[in-house]
């Protein structure tokens, strides 16, 4: 996919996503996590730090699409900049003393990120567990799923998703509840062949 094209399908995922398309968002994460991920990983050093900040940037992109102007800024340019400034605030609370020469860090980062070659962080991103979760996630009905994913990946209260998904809160914490069961079921059915 060109740069063009990829620059296209993820201005369409991030309008979609200002309208609360949490199908669009699950695919935006899809396209964009794994560049996202290493570039927070080479600026935090720390897995750890560098998945806390990834979560946070997506819950900083669900909340606020709606703000993309495609005028100022390329999708992934964009996205990188949430990245950039929640990596440098995390650095800021884990040690106040960091220095950053951030003008030759963010040229040298924005060349990797726009390179389309896959990266070492690719392949080591989805673990076999990674992928056996993955792959019974997929599985799941698509609002349970949903739900699950903004409970456990956005760290929501059972009523905030219910807020967010715009139903009951008994029908949302029924859906995860099941939703879990299942994801139990197909991962021990994983393990066992």
């Amino acid at each position: 996919m060109s740069n063009d094209d990829l620059n296209t399908q993820l201005r369409s995922l991030l309008a979609a996503v200002a309208r609360r398309d949490a199908i669009a968002f699950r695919s935006l994460y899809d396209a964009t996590s794994a560049k996202l991920f290493g570039f927070a990983l080479r600026i935090l050093m720390k897995r750890e730090l560098a998945e806390e900040v990834l979560q946070e940037s997506f819950v900083n992109i669900w909340n606020n699409a709606g703000s993309y102007n495609q005028s100022l800024a390329a999708p992934m340019t964009w996205m990188t900049t949430i990245v950039r400034n929640k990596a440098f605030d995390m650095l800021r609370r884990v040690d106040d003393t960091v220095e950053i020469d951030a003008d030759t860090f963010d040229k040298d980062v924005m060349e990797a990120l726009e390179s389309t070659a896959p990266t070492p962080i690719d392949a080591l991103q989805m673990s076999g567990d990674a992928k056996a979760l993955a792959h019974c996630l997929s599985r799941l009905e698509g609002l349970h799923r949903q739900a699950i994913a903004l409970a456990f990946y956005h760290d929501l209260s059972h009523s905030e998703v219910a807020e967010q998904l715009k139903l009951p809160i008994g029908t949302v914490k029924t859906w995860i509840r099941r939703g879990l069961e299942r994801l139990r079921t197909c991962l021990s059915r994983l393990e066992g062949a």
